[in-house]
């Protein structure tokens, strides 16, 4: 049930002939798959539960909605983005008031891909179908954000049993995500962020998924008596191919997938090449290259950009997308209609996403809660979302409503101090599971420093958090598995090890619970929700008081 069990990717020596070739390649599962997934299911609708109560709340468009909701519509309507009206009354009152023409009749520039705003579109579509919905209200145009939240919790449970072979931690790392304030916000807003994280927490876990099955083909070749120091192809990698697809949507979420995609990309040719020198191939180089590294370039690369390509469809497939007729008449005339009118469509494009590569090179802002990197895990600089001092619904009549994105503190400091542990787990034993967090949590945090003049914000880590959280089960799992050396002492320890694991449960509980009515927009007393607050930046920001 705990993690304490040592499995090296890097190191090239062959394990002893004398454990059995399973038992080198995959840990024994202990517990059925069907409890692994009942506590994924719980967990999931117990997430679901708490996003889906007073959604409508705020009930107008807030912060970076005005921007992904309404595209999200143009999508739905046009196929691609589309400008809004701005007098002699805006869209977002409008929206406000009930009424959904809203569009100018062009097409809007826009600097983040179509999936997300696609997905929004989606949920707005799905929710109208409920008896009781209505397309292009709040809870329509969130109700995609809080199906994703709850997928990548359900995710993350059943990545995190797979990783620890344990249920309760699988179920913890679930409960864990569940009971963020970042994700939980994230969860409840129209924006792309959500999204993104779902998308490269699932090519995460089919890429986890697709090693087991890759030792787990090998395992069976050995039973069967092959002898494995020659094996070649190891099957149809069908895993991967689906995390290609999942890295897909992930850039057309938003660009910043690219830094995972490189480095799960990576990490999964790495499992290969630890696999081969498990079973005891000697000098697997060019076998691996050939076999493994190629047609897994091929997998998640090349399938993730053919699907970020088809992503573009609705802009493609149409002719009033902004710059879509940038390129019209550039194909030279001996080349056929039928092959030119492509050609100038994929060229505008090509310039479209120039335009956007430049927008991002180029923004400045002044924005009260922008957040450098090195200030994310340690929550610095939250972005209050939403704030109304005039509300209603409290005792006394300062009444405050808010939704302040702040990731719950024990979750990201305790996740700090995780990240120690894993790393020195992974330092004295290579375990792969500590490699592969430390590397995610690497590929979404240290790119961004080489960025220093943009502007950032917090929920920019919320990629990273699934991972950080993977970071604190696996130390949970060794502080629960601690003893297991030393038979004298192992009840002592382990009664100690469930304390720790149980306080730690508790006080995020507690945590959550505390902050709940300043991430929620629930009215609140003034006094109430400034002591909730800890720190000035978190009310008003780096801009001051």
């Amino acid at each position: 049930m705990t993690t304490t069990a040592h499995s090296s990717e890097a190191e090239p020596s062959p394990p002893p002939r004398s454990a059995p070739i399973r038992a080198r390649l995959l840990p024994v599962d202990p517990a059925p798959r069907w409890l692994g997934w009942l506590g994924a299911v719980l967990v999931a609708l117990f997430a679901g539960a708490l996003r889906f109560v007073n959604l409508g709340q705020p009930a107008r468009i807030y912060f970076d909605e005005t921007y992904y909701a309404k595209d999200a519509y143009g999508l739905q309507e046009f196929g691609y983005e589309h400008e809004t009206v701005e007098e002699p009354v805006g869209a977002d009152d409008l929206l406000a008031q009930g009424h959904q023409d809203i569009f100018t009749g062009a097409g809007d520039f826009v600097v983040h891909p179509p999936v997300g705003k696609w997905m929004i579109a989606l949920g707005d579509w799905l929710w109208s179908l409920l008896p009781f919905g209505t397309s292009m209200t709040p809870e329509a145009w969130r109700f995609a954000s809080v199906l994703a939240g709850v997928v990548s919790v359900l995710i993350l449970v059943r990545l995190a049993t797979r990783m620890t072979r344990s249920v309760l931690l699988g179920c913890t790392a679930g409960l864990i995500l569940a009971l963020d304030g970042l994700h939980f916000t994230l969860s409840r807003i129209a924006m792309v962020d959500i999204f993104l994280t779902l998308w490269i927490l699932a090519g995460f876990t089919c890429l986890v998924i697709d090693r087991d099955g890759t030792r787990e083909r090998l395992a069976r070749l050995a039973e069967a008596g092959t002898d494995l120091v020659s094996v070649g192809w190891l099957g149809m990698r069908w895993w991967r191919l689906a995390a290609g697809l999942c890295f897909g949507l992930a850039v057309g979420t938003k660009w910043s997938a690219l830094f995972f995609v490189a480095a799960f990309g990576l990490l999964t040719v790495a499992w290969d090449y630890g696999a081969r020198s498990s079973v005891g191939q000697q000098r697997p180089f060019w076998r691996w290259l050939g076999i493994d590294a190629v047609p897994a370039f091929v997998q998640t690369v090349v399938v993730a950009g053919a699907v970020y390509l088809v992503s573009w469809s609705g802009w493609l497939f149409t002719r009033g997308g902004y710059n879509r007729d940038q390129a019209d008449g550039m194909a030279p005339d001996w080349l056929p209609g039928l092959l030119g009118a492509p050609l100038e469509a994929l060229w505008s494009l090509v310039d479209y996403h120039r335009r956007m590569m430049a927008f991002h090179t180029d923004l400045t802002s002044d924005h009260a809660y922008i957040s450098a990197p090195w200030e994310w895990l340690v929550m610095r600089t939250p972005v209050m979302f939403h704030y109304n001092g005039q509300a209603v619904g409290c005792d006394t009549g300062d009444c405050v409503t808010s939704v302040v994105s702040i990731g719950t503190p024990v979750i990201w400091w305790g996740g700090l101090l995780a990240l120690t542990v894993v790393f020195g787990w992974w330092v004295t034993f290579r375990d792969w599971r500590a490699g592969a967090v430390l590397l995610a949590v690497a590929a979404g945090w240290l790119p961004w420093f080489a960025y220093p003049d943009r502007p950032m914000f917090l929920f920019y880590a919320l990629p990273v958090l699934p991972f950080l959280i993977l970071a604190i089960v696996l130390a949970l799992g060794l502080v629960l598995g601690a003893g297991e050396g030393s038979p004298r002492f192992a009840p002592y320890l382990r009664a100690v090890g469930g304390i720790v694991y149980g306080v730690v449960l508790l006080l995020i509980v507690a945590c959550f619970a505390y902050f709940y009515p300043v991430l929620s927009a629930y009215p609140i007393d003034e006094a109430v929700w400034r002591e909730r607050l800890w720190f000035d930046v978190w009310i008003y920001g780096s801009g001051g008081s």
